[in-house]
């Protein structure tokens, strides 16, 4: 059984995906997909040799050599990605994510990524915008005491407001997510003690939990 942080991202993956996982670490979420959702012909990925072998020998170990192909690259450089229409990322940091992806709107048979990251969601979900990928689903997890969201884009143009850039348009309306909110408000609060008053870093940490007030406000409704 793979971890909550894994299944969270396999739960937006179908069977008729042609996955490419970007990051792959050990290849865990792909030996799943293939063993307990059918998928073939996933291609994964990792820039470091060691990372890529630790994929290797899982592979090896449960015999799926033909389903899932490793590939040593830095990003998707030496990837052919004409038979793929799905990019899972996870395990990488908003700046290396968006170094990865940026050109991705030309790249015409990628029609879903799916992202998992603990930072800078503001930045990836401006971003992706820009490449005209929007946000069809989104969901947070906490696993072992690590708070993790997983978002999966999609093709297509719509309007973000500042709140939904920041928070998440669909995170943010989603009851089960108070409990994600309560932390974050906390810790705009924590933070907000050690900044210097009149100071710019205070005016947006400010705006943030004004925004947070509201959003916990909304889903206490």
């Amino acid at each position: 059984m793979i971890s909550k942080r894994l299944k969270s991202i396999a739960n937006y993956i179908k069977k008729d995906d042609l996955i490419c996982d970007i990051g792959c670490d050990h290849a865990l979420l792909d030996i799943y997909l293939v063993k307990e959702m059918g998928l073939k012909n996933i291609i994964v990925s990792d820039i470091l040799d060691q990372a890529l072998n630790n994929a290797k020998k899982n592979i090896k170990k449960y015999g799926l050599e033909k389903e899932i192909t490793p590939i040593l690259s830095d990003g998707i450089k030496k990837i052919d990605l004409t038979n793929i229409n799905t990019l899972v990322i996870s395990g990488l940091g908003t700046k290396n994510i968006i170094k990865i992806l940026r050109g991705i709107k030309k790249i015409k048979t990628i029609k879903k990524i799916i992202i998992q990251t603990n930072n800078d969601y503001y930045y990836l979900r401006n971003f992706l915008k820009k490449e005209n990928f929007i946000i069809e689903d989104e969901n947070v997890i906490k696993d072992k005491k690590i708070n993790y969201i997983t978002m999966k884009f999609k093709r297509g143009n719509k309007i973000y407001n500042y709140s939904d850039y920041y928070f998440g348009p669909i995170l943010r309306k989603d009851k089960n997510n108070l409990w994600f909110f309560k932390e974050c408000l906390e810790n705009a609060i924590f933070i907000s003690k050690n900044i210097p008053e009149k100071s710019y870093q205070k005016k947006l940490i400010n705006k943030k939990i004004k925004l947070l007030n509201k959003i916990i406000k909304n889903l206490n409704k």
